[in-house]
């Protein structure tokens, strides 16, 4: 936990923020996107499923294929546990909201669908969008189902299973390019690079792409370096919670380390 409070403090000393951004994209992306503070209707009821999550006593047997914990929770956890830990927090979920609601994608993949609440906000930022979330644990995955049922979703396509079997599947039944994804289903470098570069023939210069915790750990560090070293990516945005890649041939190739007040996204 230190080192990453200590990344966090890295972080502020090289962050920006909407002073000297000199890209129009990056600059209205950042003001009307990130820092917008606005409420949508479809939060309440997510966030009423939250609530409702985090009172769930039953108890989950836990299938980890990825990096783990940092809490150190074993193979056994009460629902409400993953709600108040696991579970994406309603400032990034609604995040992932808002940048659906703005570049209005068709084709969305989630890597990490946990109980289902931020496929939830991807799903109910565009109903016209087809979310194709993958989760490893089934018994998380039926939790999930809940969720999506409960909020009356039906654009959502869930897979349960390991990444290294269900991705490939899924991303070769895709209906069209992979317009928007957001990967958070294994928090180290060697799968997350591969995951990775298992999505990049399917994207569009259009595409964006969303990578969570990637100050998690050194290992996330290194892949989110990796990524942004990539030769098709052109445009990124560490926002320290996420980091926001971008392939648009127009951009010049530009990394922003963008600082998210306390207005925002806070710590």
């Amino acid at each position: 936990m230190l080192s990453h409070v200590l990344r966090y403090f890295r972080f502020r000393l090289r962050s920006g923020n909407a002073h000297g951004l000199h890209s129009p994209f990056v600059f209205g992306l950042y003001t009307d996107v990130v820092l917008h503070t606005g409420h949508y209707a479809a939060f309440g009821p997510i966030e009423q499923r939250r609530h409702d999550l985090r009172q769930d006593q039953r108890r989950l047997r836990i299938t980890d294929f990825g990096a783990g914990s940092q809490t150190g929770a074993g193979a056994e956890r009460e629902v409400r546990a993953i709600a108040r830990s696991a579970a994406k927090p309603p400032r990034l979920a609604q995040l992932l909201f808002r940048l659906v609601n703005r570049f209005q994608p068709a084709t969305i993949l989630e890597l990490g669908t946990s109980l289902g609440l931020t496929t939830a906000y991807l799903a109910a930022a565009s109903s016209r969008a087809r979310v194709f979330t993958l989760e490893g644990c089934p018994q998380t995955a039926a939790v999930a189902r809940e969720t999506l049922q409960q909020l009356r979703l039906g654009n959502v396509q869930l897979t349960e299973g390991n990444f290294d079997e269900t991705l490939p599947r899924v991303l070769a039944a895709l209906p069209g390019p992979l317009d928007f994804a957001f990967f958070d289903g294994n928090h180290r470098y060697e799968p997350t690079l591969r995951y990775f570069e298992q999505c990049m023939p399917h994207r569009t210069d259009e595409s964006v792409f969303i990578f969570d915790d990637i100050h998690w750990s050194a290992d996330m560090e290194r892949a989110w370096a990796a990524i942004k070293a990539h030769p098709e990516v052109t445009l990124t945005i560490d926002l320290f919670f996420v980091g926001l890649v971008f392939f648009r041939r127009q951009q010049p190739k530009q990394h922003f380390t963008l600082r998210i007040e306390e207005r925002g996204l806070g710590v």
